[in-house]
């Protein structure tokens, strides 16, 4: 039988705030915390979470993974992430339909064209 995917461990130097900063942006709620972790999920009893953890350093290089998010009308999705502290980042994407942003830590992250493919 296969392994169910319960979470993505996020490493952070402020792992509460950083945890608020994504279940703000992305719809989902504290379902665990205390002072060294915190967990975000769409549900209490949805998986996977974003488990957020304690690391004494900051982030010095590109994400070896990183979060795509597809809203309806990313040009709108852009500007409310930015308006929460997120910023935009050249990590070398050229002429893409896709806008890289970075959260407050410095994460990576990809805002896709809408779904209907359009902005």
């Amino acid at each position: 039988m296969p392994s169910t995917w319960e979470q993505i461990v996020v490493d952070a130097e402020d792992p509460a705030r950083l945890a608020r900063w994504w279940a703000e942006a992305l719809g989902y709620v504290i379902v665990h915390e205390e002072p060294d972790e915190v967990e975000i999920r769409r549900t209490p009893d949805t998986l996977p979470g974003l488990l957020f953890t304690p690391v004494p350093d900051a982030k010095t290089v590109k994400n070896r993974l990183h979060i795509d998010l597809r809203p309806d009308d990313q040009e709108a999705e852009v500007e409310r992430l930015v308006d929460m502290g997120a910023r935009p980042v050249d990590i070398g994407q050229h002429d893409v339909s896709w806008v890289v942003l970075a959260d407050p830590e410095g994460n990576e992250f990809c805002v896709l064209a809408g779904r209907g493919g359009g902005q």
